[in-house]
């Protein structure tokens, strides 16, 4: 599994952030990478009041998921 994980912060109190993430079974790091700015993209348009500050592609195992 891959994992997008993305901090985000709300554009009205910049220091109001929190970790955000986007998961993957079906993809590589490198396409992660590659279509994170696109996924991001549409993110940002569904939720205007938030504002995308960083983000990563990582492997994501299993036993990290919370269920």
């Amino acid at each position: 599994m891959i994992e997008l994980l993305f901090v985000t912060c709300l554009s009205a109190a910049p220091d109001q952030c929190r970790e955000r993430s986007l998961i993957y079974t079906d993809i590589t790091p490198m396409t992660c990478m590659m279509g994170a700015q696109p996924e991001l993209a549409k993110w940002s348009q569904s939720n205007p009041k938030y504002e995308v500050r960083g983000w990563k592609c990582r492997a994501l195992r299993r036993d990290e998921l919370e269920l």
